[in-house]
């Protein structure tokens, strides 16, 4: 098993690894249909278990369906230290739009479906999925929160999250039911979650950023590639070494398709950054979309 960078993070009693791997990208275009390749989409599952990696994000939202049972295909019966995270609070129209569903009903067959799909009888973690497609948005999450509370209750879900959710969102989660992760757009360009990230860092729980490469001028892209240049890597590779230095309790999520984009992904997290290259990187502020 590969030493992975940042080490392990426990969120309830579950142990993770920082380093953990996002499905999103074995669908389709679109996060729709089947992936292009499938043995290759298999093949990525299993490798990403060889590596060590004990923190897997899905929804079965992703194909719709098709992540999912990829997932059930490719690593059931699951090694004991591997944990699965998904999410709920919206499904998939004909057009490949990811409208809200997190209305009581919706949200108890959104958790039936993923246990059937991904072959579990328990979901080890499951993230309420809040706002829309462009970001976290005000109003309350009680009715749908104390749903999945109340399916944490009857053994369903071991530990509950949010996603795309906002401070104010996050403190009224927690005055239901605890929760052990936040799951928000977070990266070198997009900080808004600063405060966020080390809030949850004082009270010993996850932050797990998506997006990670998103959202950069071109200035600061340029920046970034000035840095990568130095170091011999790739910006993606330094993006992630960043993200692991932010704070202890961050925990990434990369997705690819690709067996030999997921060894580099792995190696570039272990990139060490120095002083001077964290100075630079930290210049790269003060984007807001």
């Amino acid at each position: 098993m590969t030493n992975l960078a940042g080490g392990t993070w426990t969120m309830g009693d579950l142990t993770v690894t920082r380093f953990g791997y996002g499905a999103m990208q074995l669908a389709g275009p679109g996060v729709m249909g089947p992936p292009a390749d499938r043995e290759e989409a298999i093949a990525v599952l299993r490798e990403a278990v060889a590596l060590g990696i004990t923190h897997i994000d899905t929804a079965d939202a992703y194909g719709p369906e098709l992540t999912n049972r990829l997932i059930r295909e490719a690593l059931s019966p699951y090694p004991d230290a591997l944990h699965i995270v998904t999410k709920v609070g919206a499904h998939r129209d004909a057009q490949g739009g990811w409208p809200p569903a997190r209305e009581p009903a919706q949200l108890r067959a959104a958790v039936e479906a993923n246990l059937a799909h991904l072959g579990l009888d328990v979901l080890d973690v499951v993230n309420l999925r809040l706002g829309d497609a462009s970001g976290p948005q005000p109003g309350s999450l009680a009715r749908a929160f104390e749903t999945l509370a109340e399916l944490q209750q009857q053994g369903l879900i071991r530990h509950l999250g949010v996603s795309n959710a906002t401070p104010e969102q996050v403190a009224e989660a927690q005055s239901i039911a605890p929760i052990v992760c936040v799951q928000n757009r977070y990266n070198l360009a997009y900080r808004h979650d600063d405060d966020l990230i080390d809030a949850l860092a004082g009270q010993g729980l996850a932050y797990v950023p998506f997006f990670p490469l998103g959202g950069f001028t071109p200035l600061q892209s340029e920046t970034l590639a000035a840095v990568a240049a130095r170091l011999d890597a790739t910006p993606r590779a330094v993006a992630l070494a960043w993200l692991l230095r932010r704070s202890p309790n961050v925990l990434l999520i990369p997705g690819t398709a690709s067996v030999a984009h997921l060894r580099e992904n792995v190696a570039g997290a272990g990139l060490v950054l120095s002083d001077a290259d964290l100075a630079e990187l930290d210049s790269i502020t003060g984007v807001s979309a």
